[in-house]
């Protein structure tokens, strides 16, 4: 008797000159109180860099009585791969029986590691003549999870337009996760 459910057993017997006892039943009734088992396919916890593709292992789910209930899973919780964060995906099952798995845990953290680029509008290196006006070009900045973070370029340098010299123009960002760019220089010849 491997299946929950309440079974009568009938028990009959008569002596040598086939007079018959009274039958006696007796009620067998089995239970299954047994939860089943969630194993986690892959590791409890996963570190991803952000906007890299994440796909879940899943897991998988083996009761006592109702075998492999892997298909019967739950699962909660969403990775948003492009923002930085801690997310809980969470697995859940129950058997037939309704006899409740302890729920298991996967932690997936996404991180920021890559740094924003600059990219120098017009010339790296300028030329003007003594007195001309000099208005700077400028950069873009982008970050692969920031996306466009031109309005957070620090530039630092000063171009006397009215002394000859060479003058550098230097160009610094950070992601909001703390990763910096490459500075970028420009160089001003008056």
């Amino acid at each position: 008797v491997n299946k929950p459910g309440t079974y009568t057993v009938t028990y009959n017997v008569s002596d040598q000159s086939g007079n018959h006892a009274d039958a006696v039943l007796r009620t067998v009734t089995v239970l299954d109180k047994v939860a089943p088992v969630i194993t986690l396919k892959g590791e409890q916890s996963v570190t991803i860099n952000a906007g890299e593709n994440y796909e879940d292992a899943g897991a998988t789910a083996h009761d006592n009585v109702d075998g492999d209930i892997s298909k019967s899973i739950e699962t909660t919780g969403a990775v948003d791969a492009n923002r930085p964060g801690t997310y809980t995906v969470t697995y859940n099952v129950s058997d037939q029986s309704g006899n409740h798995a302890d729920a298991v845990l996967r932690t997936v953290t996404v991180v920021d590691k890559v740094a924003p680029v600059i990219t120098l509008k017009g010339e790296q290196s300028v030329t003007i003549n003594a007195g001309e006006n000099y208005e700077d070009a400028g950069a873009t900045a982008h970050d692969a999870v920031d996306g466009d973070i031109s309005k957070s370029i620090k530039t630092t340098g000063t171009v006397d337009v009215n002394k000859p010299g060479t003058y550098t123009v230097t160009y610094n960002v950070s992601d909001q996760s703390g990763n910096h760019a490459d500075a970028v220089l420009r160089t001003v010849t008056v």
